[in-house]
């Protein structure tokens, strides 16, 4: 159960900080985040596609391939939570779930996704995310490692 409330939270708390970026004025942004000593920049963008824009002119491909992988992703979460253990995987499948509804709920409700924030390092500067993006990043992470120690485990 904690899993499924770490899921609405992350995605609650997504939600909650792209809802109150919307309430913003366009000529507010971009603006430092305080506190960040300029490493993140804030941002109202709205993106109609996957990453970078891609098929922003297919919106219907654009809602059904996440809500196709969050559908998967989530029954994949279901059957690892009648067993004991995988602790790892439950995480990682979690941390996934809850910035893909964060997104796919804009991508449904507003037609496009809010991203707010962008670090100031290197190429990174050119890239605007949301924490649903970072939430989905670090699950992918978390389950890439996880499978890689099984495999030299195992061995």
């Amino acid at each position: 159960m904690i899993f499924v409330g770490l899921i609405a939270l992350l995605a609650a708390v997504d939600l909650f900080i792209k809802s109150s970026i919307e309430e913003q004025e366009e000529s507010q942004f971009p603006k430092e985040l305080k506190g960040s000593n300029g490493k993140v920049l804030l941002y109202k963008n709205h993106n109609a596609g996957f990453s970078f824009g891609y098929l922003k002119n297919r919106p219907e491909v654009v809602q059904m391939i996440p809500l196709a992988v969050a559908s998967f992703v989530g029954g994949m979460l279901g059957g690892l939570l009648k067993s004991k253990g995988r602790i790892a995987d439950k995480l990682a499948f979690s941390l996934v779930l809850g910035g893909a509804i964060s997104n796919l709920y804009d991508r449904l409700v507003r037609g496009y996704v809010v991203d707010y924030f962008s670090l100031q390092f290197g190429k990174l500067k050119k890239v605007v995310f949301n924490l649903g993006d970072i939430f989905i990043f670090l699950g992918a992470a978390i389950f890439l490692i996880v499978e890689l120690i099984r495999t030299f485990r195992d061995r």
